[in-house]
């Protein structure tokens, strides 16, 4: 599986998505971006949002109801609110979007490689060979997310990962693929690279925990 991208954002980039050309033996095994519409309900949580302004306008109405007493006064009273919240929807909209498009998650047959960041770009390698473990969620439409544990030693700061880390760990934080829409293909994939990656170690033996213990998936 490999995603195509039609444009060029990021015109200084030696190659899409990628700090540098890859060096001789090193191949893209997939290459995407997380999905707008997912980021939307999951990163800014738009259901809790509609649900939560959902309240406010029932209690603004059955308020005015008790207040004026009046069907129409109570509705006029409410009605008026209401673009105040789509405005704040379109605008965690508009970032879904942005972060959807700024970022692009690369997994070649030596690292996984994130570029993400709206105003001020990031680019993070990481070796397979630094990473443990995977956590990989699956959303009943099939999207979801692939977190990655790494090595002890290794730590990447929380803020500058989100939204791309797997959400609460903050000690430990956790790179995350993010609203994959094909998230089970990626996860074969990226499973694939990191057991090939560390059988191909000079003198190394596959440690205990590359295996499939190791690649859990969650509904």
């Amino acid at each position: 599986m490999r995603a195509h991208h039609n444009g060029h954002e990021h015109e200084l980039e030696p190659e899409y998505g990628l700090p540098e050309r890859l060096p001789a033996g090193e191949d893209i095994v997939w290459q995407g971006s997380p999905s707008a519409r997912e980021l939307f309900f999951d990163v800014f949580h738009a259901r809790a949002l509609l649900a939560y302004f959902g309240l406010l306008l029932a209690w603004r109405f059955f308020s005015a109801v008790a207040d004026s007493n009046s069907l129409p006064a109570a509705t006029a009273a409410t009605v008026w609110i209401m673009p105040i919240f789509a405005l704040a929807l379109a605008m965690f909209w508009a970032l879904s979007v942005l972060m959807a498009r700024t970022t692009v998650y690369t997994l070649t047959n030596r690292r996984v490689v994130m570029r993400v960041g709206i105003v001020l770009s990031l680019t993070f390698n990481i070796p397979w060979s630094r990473i443990v473990a995977a956590d990989v969620r699956r959303q009943r439409t099939g999207s979801g997310d692939i977190a990655f544990r790494l090595v002890h030693e290794d730590k990447i700061a929380y803020p500058h990962l989100w939204p791309h880390a797997r959400p609460w760990h903050l000690s430990a934080p956790q790179p995350m693929l993010r609203g994959l829409p094909q998230v089970d293909a990626v996860a074969a994939l990226a499973h694939a690279a990191w057991i090939k990656a560390a059988r191909s170690q000079e003198n190394t033996r596959v440690s205990s925990h590359t295996n499939e213990s190791a690649w859990r998936v969650s509904a």
